[in-house]
């Protein structure tokens, strides 16, 4: 890893998915869901300014259950960094969202961004989107802590068809 400092955030992903799998136990409602694992994970991980979720629609993403200021409302798929997971159907960590062509400013404070797409059916249903007022923010730990993160909500959810 070229940044020295890029390791001094910290997170027991083990320990927050135990935390997700209580707070989605017995319970399949997608916002409610939603709403408490973006209130856990902005509990949990450091130096964040907006953790949240967008839904997919026909042919863009739509604001869902979030922590943070007021955010953009629809993304097209294929736009700025959720728009582009969604497409691709890839999670992207984005250590300089200014440097990301198409980037969709929502929160002029955002300096790096993680987006980890949802899946029901093989398709993607939705992105958890991570924003950080530091750049480069997001390790290779966050990106696969994040991804078992997204799978577990992934079945503790019912998804519309």
């Amino acid at each position: 890893m070229t940044d020295p400092e890029k390791n001094r955030f910290s997170t027991d992903y083990d320990m927050l998915l135990a935390q997700l799998s209580s707070l989605t136990d017995g319970e399949r409602d997608l916002i409610a869901n939603l709403s408490n694992a973006s209130a856990a994970l902005n509990m949990n991980l450091e130096a964040l300014n907006w953790v949240g979720f967008y839904l997919a629609g026909q042919d863009e993403l739509v604001l869902g259950p979030f922590q943070g200021r007021p955010a953009c409302i629809r993304i097209p798929f294929g736009k700025g960094v959720c728009g582009t997971a969604a497409a691709s159907d890839s999670t992207q960590v984005v250590p300089d969202v200014h440097a990301f062509p198409g980037h969709i400013a929502c929160d002029g404070a955002s300096r790096s961004e993680i987006v980890v797409p949802l899946h029901n059916a093989g398709k993607v249903v939705a992105v958890l989107d991570i924003d950080s007022p530091l750049p480069d923010r997001f390790s290779p730990e966050d990106k696969a802590g994040l991804e078992r993160c997204a799978a577990l909500l992934e079945a503790a959810c019912d998804w519309p068809s």
